[in-house]
């Protein structure tokens, strides 16, 4: 895994122009992931430069629920893929990372995992996982990866989530995030956490499915690293998702964009 040099810059005063230009430029060809935007919730076109390689990818987990079926996308594919969109295009401006234009898809079942150092599942509170992928997630930890896991809410979520967890390091704990943790520092200095809320709610207390309290956890390695990132009873991915809607909140999309950006500085660095 490739060490970058990043620079911070203010979010607020270019959120307006990243996303324009990531998120609206568009070419009149064949979608990369067509394949999966009838899993996807806001599937977009891809950018001229669909397809360039770069030193860093991000990686969206497309794992199993029972609940895919239940409504018009799977749970993977929640926020997908407008919003790994906005966020991979703002995280190319305010740092010198060298991140690919769009989003891998990278199924659960595929060996692809070990050719992607940073994995994002969303809703990870309805994942189930099979023997075979748990002990595929395991070899994937223990060689080095990083997975950050937002959007799942109230203690039966977290139970899921847990449940999977468990399967891959049945030993797993997970611990709360200090303030001083040096992933809220590695770039932008975030000493206070603001809790990112989902387009559906921000208008209406904030709290979805009964998730009250926001929590950054984590699991970390022997060693000490943090492995698995957990925004739990937030959505992260609706902060980048919305970041260029007017009723959405600026204040939460620069949040939900200064974590994003510390998580993947600290998962290339570490």
């Amino acid at each position: 895994m490739r060490r970058t040099a990043v620079v911070p810059i203010a979010v607020s005063s270019f959120l307006a122009l990243c996303v324009c230009t990531t998120v609206m430029l568009s070419q009149s060809r064949g979608r990369i992931w067509a394949k999966y935007e009838p899993e996807m919730q806001d599937p977009v076109d891809d950018p001229p430069d669909a397809g360039r390689k770069g030193e860093f990818a991000l990686g969206r987990l497309r794992y199993r629920s029972p609940r895919d079926g239940w409504g018009p996308y799977a749970r993977w594919g929640i926020d997908a893929n407008k919003g790994d969109r906005t966020f991979i295009g703002i995280l190319s401006r305010l740092t010198r990372i060298d991140a690919e234009p769009i989003e891998t898809i990278i199924d659960i079942d595929s060996d692809e995992v070990f050719d992607h150092p940073f994995l994002l599942a969303i809703s990870a509170g309805d994942w189930k996982l099979s023997p075979s992928q748990a002990e595929r997630l395991r070899k994937y930890f223990d060689r080095g990866g990083f997975l950050m896991v937002d959007d799942f809410h109230n203690e039966y979520e977290w139970a899921q989530f847990m449940a999977g967890i468990h399967q891959i390091y049945p030993d797993a704990h997970i611990e709360e995030l200090a303030p001083d943790s040096t992933p809220f520092h590695v770039i932008y200095d975030l000493a206070e956490r603001v809790r990112v809320v989902g387009a559906n709610v921000v208008n209406s207390g904030g709290i979805e499915r009964g998730g009250t309290f926001p929590h950054w956890r984590a699991l970390l390695d022997s060693k000490g690293r943090m492995i698995v990132a957990i925004c739990f009873n937030m959505d992260v991915g609706d902060g980048w998702e919305f970041a260029d809607d007017p009723s959405y909140p600026e204040r939460l999309g620069s949040a939900a964009i200064r974590l994003g950006v510390n998580y993947v500085a600290y998962a290339m660095t570490h």
